[in-house]
């Protein structure tokens, strides 16, 4: 009898409790602890970190409901997964990358590293692990760059709607301000060094990579199960 279904199931059910939990939690405390904090309680849902994060928490939700009705995720849903988790990448990612090394010793808090280490990390595991390659196509990836835009929009009317994403700030995250130093097109020798379109530009290649890459990854381990089971 062939126990590594059983074994992938348990551990995806894990990985997805993780990931919720850790969303909730880090949610929860991120508004809690932004009171008094510059982006103040409500704010924090303005961010794309923490719509990301309640976003992937609904997926892996959804599929741990699935799951354990012993249903697949298919078609739609896996391409939906898709895009979920390169998301909550972009999260992960410009955070330790970008953000970070500006807030200093206060970055890795319990809620930066719930919403962008464990959940990005356990979300990216769950998605290898319930693998179902042969729903998406190479042409589905171009579907990763479909929330970030629809920020990027939304981020733009903030801007100049002069909402308040942090208190007298009317951007979220310093890529994302139209009235820099670099403007939309130009360059500077502070932050954020680019224009907002350069950075846009560059985040939306970087989606792609990471869409490409994940999905190379996925197929392949498809492949090596045939393999396996062929043997």
């Amino acid at each position: 009898m062939n126990t590594e279904p059983k074994i992938r199931k348990c551990l995806s059910i894990i990985l997805k409790l993780v990931t919720v939990i850790s969303a909730l939690t880090g949610t929860f405390l991120s508004a809690y602890a932004g009171r008094n904090s510059f982006m103040g309680g409500s704010r924090v849902f303005m961010y794309f970190t923490i719509q990301s994060n309640i976003a992937i928490a609904i997926i892996c939700a959804i599929g741990l409901v699935l799951l354990l009705g012993r249903k697949d995720i298919r078609g739609a849903g896996y391409v939906i997964k898709f895009v979920g988790t390169v998301s909550i990448t972009l999260t992960g990612v410009v955070f330790a990358v970008l953000l970070a090394p500006l807030l200093g010793t206060n970055a890795w808090n319990i809620q930066n590293t719930l919403t962008h280490l464990v959940v990005p990390v356990a979300a990216i595991a769950d998605f290898f692990v319930v693998t179902g390659a042969e729903d998406i196509r190479r042409r589905d990836v171009i579907y990763v760059i479909i929330p970030p835009i629809l920020y990027a929009i939304y981020a733009g009317i903030g801007y100049v709607q002069g909402w308040e994403f942090a208190t007298g700030v009317n951007y979220p995250y310093f890529f994302l301000n139209w009235g820099s130093p670099a403007g939309a097109f130009g360059f500077s020798k502070e932050l954020p060094f680019l224009g907002t379109v350069w950075w846009i530009i560059l985040l939306l290649l970087f989606l792609i990579g990471v869409g490409h890459l994940y999905l190379t990854i996925v197929k392949r381990i498809n492949h090596e199960e045939k393999i396996s089971v062929c043997r």
